[in-house]
């Protein structure tokens, strides 16, 4: 049997789409690609570590027009937006973006897309890794709500780090610097039309790029590249260290359509008193009256480095039973630890409770310890 290690790489057709920035990636070091939203995304610039680095000290360029967009536009546009998500967006303004939650009809979580509102009745859903275009154009046929829902042309990228203000400065001038974290505005670069926001995956002060016109993709990557490279700019990769580090989530990987959003710590993104009848309320309520089984919980795991993220969900054990799994784990260079996301059997989930996780590398002790491990107030991003 062929090991995951020894697998050299993805290989390239067309039935998976390439981004605006596919090329301009290659040149710049891309060396391993994935795919997500049925589209490639650069994973492997050279050293996971140093792109840690590369994020928290200075600054990385990196392709997420994965992060595919669904436009929901029409007089009901609004009213559909809320009948989509839990969280109450009665105070969403025009040029603000917010994060959210998809729920089904049980009340599990599809997508946990970033929602932007560019108008009245325009709204872009930022998505994570699932068909969220397809579950709306479905909800809508039968809603008696005028809507259209696309995919429009539209690729963003996230330039994240302490440095990135200094280079959205050489960008855009001095009025960037007021753009709030979580707001966004449109931006014309030498005729290649944006919309920026004050957003990102990686917990550290950053923005997103979102390209309104695909055919541009390169000279915006090289623009970007030319005004950072004083800047200590590199190109790179999102970061599984810093993403862990900050305890957020990864769609299919720590969350899935079988959880909900009280299992996952996010219950603030559930209003159950609004009016709106948005989808899954019913279920949320019943959940929310008798509490959930499973928790998700932040794990230190003892023993040397962990050579790489996990590629499967690793047991977690108590007493020689199993009582959930990992998420998420990885070796965090900075905080010297071993550090992991994982769902576990709420009985067990108080902080310190000792345990066992079955790694790829054997069986190791753990803990439970408060997530996020970095930064808990999110004072880099917000900064």
């Amino acid at each position: 049997m062929i090991s995951p290690d020894e697998i050299a790489g993805i290989g390239f057709g067309t039935q998976i789409r390439k981004s605006p920035y596919f090329e301009a990636t290659l040149r710049w070091g891309a060396k391993q690609f994935s795919v997500y939203n049925h589209m490639y995304i650069p994973r492997d610039f050279g050293d996971p570590v140093q792109n840690f680095w590369n994020l928290v000290n200075t600054a990385t360029l990196s392709d997420v027009a994965v992060e595919r967009q669904v436009e929901i536009t029409g007089p009901d546009a609004k009213t559909f937006i809320q009948k989509l998500t839990p969280r109450n967006l009665s105070d969403l303004r025009v040029g603000q973006c917010k994060y959210v939650l998809i729920t089904n009809s049980r009340g599990g979580i599809l997508n946990d897309p970033v929602l932007l509102r560019l108008a009245d009745n325009h709204f872009w859903l930022s998505l994570a890794d699932s068909d969220i275009l397809l579950w709306a154009q479905g909800v809508a046929v039968n809603s008696g709500l005028n809507v259209d829902i696309c995919e429009p042309d539209v690729s963003p990228l996230q330039l994240q780090g302490p440095c990135s203000r200094q280079i959205m400065i050489e960008l855009f001038g001095d009025t960037i610097k007021d753009l709030r974290y979580y707001w966004f505005r449109e931006y014309n670069l030498h005729q290649i039309p944006l919309i920026v926001s004050r957003t990102g995956w990686s917990s550290e002060l950053g923005y997103e790029l979102f390209l309104r016109d695909g055919t541009k993709g390169d000279e915006l990557w090289e623009r970007i590249m030319k005004a950072g490279e004083p800047h200590g700019l590199k190109a790179g990769h999102t970061s599984a260290i810093r993403r862990i580090e900050a305890g957020m989530l990864s769609y299919h990987a720590d969350m899935d359509s079988s959880c909900n959003p009280f299992e996952l710590g996010l219950g603030h993104l559930v209003d159950l008193d609004m009016q709106a009848n948005f989808i899954g309320k019913d279920a949320l309520k019943e959940i929310s009256s008798f509490g959930v089984s499973r928790t998700l919980v932040g794990l230190e795991i003892s023993g040397d480095p962990l050579a790489s993220a996990n590629n499967e969900r690793w047991p977690v054990i108590i007493n020689a039973s199993k009582i959930g799994h990992i998420t998420s784990a990885i070796f965090s260079p900075r905080l010297e630890k071993n550090i992991a996301l994982a769902i576990i059997d709420s009985k067990y989930s108080s902080l310190s409770t000792s345990l066992e996780v079955i790694t790829s590398e054997g069986t190791r002790s753990g803990r439970i310890v408060e997530q996020p491990f970095h930064d808990p107030g999110k004072t880099l991003a917000s900064s």
